[in-house]
């Protein structure tokens, strides 16, 4: 459902702004009109809004229809106002966004700028009064973190190939037949009969193992520091100078006063 969101501003800089960011926000730029008052100069502005009474009032009275009391308020604070923002919204979000974005833009507070003019503006009869609002800027200093930097440690394994030299032993068994000729001693005698000799043969291999050792150890720690920072800003206020009028006002007022007379 579409809504239609007012912004009033003293300065077209913070209008401009407050357009720039409603773009930012995904607002559509066809459907913000920005109108400034200063020489009746309007840009964006869609004059066919507004009905046959014209102007300022007419397009308010395009908005408020018989409404007439808000169609009086608004145009009032419309007239004395620089810029005027007007967000057609295409819902109620997009709405509310915007009322958002306006306001912190510095849009006018419509029910105080039409109070201020309604005091200004009443009656000869009634006291007349204004308000000069005194504004005082504070100095807002806060912290946040941010990431600067820092050490990530990782551990693979790899491999490398090696070389290691071992001496080996073998044992062969080598059997010899040699032809002989000779008496029967008495020793050939105590062999002769079956026998069996059985020789092993032995060799040496290599036997491998691997035994894993803790050369090195790394370690990651974080310190932590403090500093101080003096933080060098300006903020504004407003001073009021109330100046009390002498005997020379009062004397020249009355001289005025009484030369009217006179005249008559």
């Amino acid at each position: 459902m579409a809504q239609t969101v007012i912004g009033f501003f003293d300065s077209a800089e913070e209008a401009r702004r407050a357009v720039n960011q409603l773009e930012e926000v995904g607002v559509s730029r066809s459907h913000v009109d920005i109108r400034e008052n200063a020489g009746s100069e309007t840009v964006g502005y869609d004059r066919d809004r507004s009905n046959d009474e014209g102007g300022i009032r007419g397009f308010f009275k395009s908005l408020f229809g018989d409404d007439d009391d808000e169609t009086d308020r608004y145009s009032r604070v419309g007239g004395s106002s620089r810029c005027i923002v007007t967000v057609h919204a295409q819902s109620h979000e997009e709405a509310h966004r915007a009322a958002d974005i306006l306001d912190s833009c510095g849009a006018i507070d419509v029910d105080e700028r039409d109070a201020q003019y309604t005091r200004t503006s009443s009656g000869s009869d009634q006291r007349r009064e204004t308000t000069i609002p005194r504004v005082q800027e504070n100095l807002e200093v806060g912290k946040r973190t941010e990431e600067r930097g820092g050490v990530r440690v990782r551990s693979r394994i790899v491999e490398r190939p090696v070389e290691e030299h071992v001496r080996l032993r073998e044992e062969h068994v080598h059997v010899e037949r040699q032809p002989v000729n000779r008496p029967l001693s008495s020793s050939d005698a105590e062999n002769f009969r079956e026998q069996e000799i059985e020789l092993t043969e032995r060799t040496e291999v290599p036997v491998v193992n691997k035994e894993a050792r803790v050369v090195e150890e790394i370690r990651v720690s974080k310190d932590v520091t403090e500093r101080d920072e003096t933080i060098r800003d300006t903020v504004r206020n407003t001073e009021v100078d109330i100046d009390n009028l002498g005997d020379s006002e009062r004397r020249r007022r009355t001289d005025t006063d009484l030369n009217d007379r006179n005249s008559l």
